[in-house]
């Protein structure tokens, strides 16, 4: 049975393209078919998985303003098994077009019902703000994996992001879940890390994956090349780890 996950922190920087991609790679290279959704107008997604961007004749906006079935806007990327609907400027105005709209939260959700029983998983990079590009991510997915970085003001926001997440649950989607909440950017050589992993588990209690992704040089440099991690460099402690996690998610998102 397929299973949509919305990777959502309205906090920019913590890692939510890097999950995205690299937890979606290790996932497909397990024999797991994976779409991933761009909807952030910046489109880190789309290009740092090796899609250009100037060659696309859908996108995930058309789809999300009626242009095109869902399904003609599903590209392959360079690694078996990993599918995406990439995103573009034109999302940019997408919010603005969509306040006309009937039922305006759950265009997403129409166009991810559409097709997704052809995926294992389907995981959504969600913008950094909490607009209604997100409010359509969070109506149309059965889960939210939050990523955290392990730095100060980590939990600045979070209160706020979960507020969010009750009132989708209310009023838009009753079956909303934490999936889970990745602590990224670990360095175990400082205090500071330690004292926000233990601040983290606290407030999230039970919902924090034990593998934590390190900061890591390769990692940060992957999307440069248009790979994952584990197609860039796949003996590095990044790729280790996110080798890790998607075990780790299997394991207790299949109830293994």
């Amino acid at each position: 049975m397929s299973k949509s996950i919305a990777v959502f922190n309205q906090k920019g920087g913590v890692g939510k393209t890097t999950t995205v991609i690299n937890l979606s790679a290790c996932l497909a290279e397990q024999g797991k078919k994976i779409l991933m959704i761009d909807i952030d107008p910046q489109g880190n997604t789309t290009s740092g998985i090796g899609v250009d961007k100037n060659a696309l004749k859908f996108t995930v906006y058309d789809a999300l303003i009626g242009n095109s079935a869902a399904e003609n806007c599903i590209v392959e990327t360079n690694q078996e098994n990993l599918f995406l609907i990439p995103s573009s400027v034109a999302l940019a105005g997408a919010e603005i077009e969509l306040t006309s709209l009937n039922e305006r939260e759950l265009k997403l959700k129409e166009c991810i019902d559409s097709i997704k029983d052809r995926f294992d998983f389907v995981f959504i990079d969600c913008p950094p703000s909490l607009g209604l590009l997100s409010i359509n991510a969070l109506s149309a997915v059965d889960s939210v994996l939050i990523p955290i970085q392990c730095e100060y003001y980590a939990l600045e926001g979070v209160s706020q992001l979960m507020n969010t997440i009750k009132l989708v649950k209310k009023g838009l989607n009753p079956d909303l879940e934490v999936e889970g909440v990745v602590l990224s950017m670990f360095d175990g050589r400082t205090n500071l890390s330690i004292q926000v992993v233990e601040e983290v588990k606290k407030y999230f209690r039970g919902k924090v994956y034990t593998t934590m992704i390190p900061r890591n040089v390769r990692l940060a440099e992957a999307p440069s090349f248009g790979l994952s991690i584990i197609k860039y460099d796949e003996k590095s402690k990044g790729a280790e780890a996110y080798m890790e996690l998607a075990e780790e998610f299997l394991y207790l998102s299949e109830g293994a």
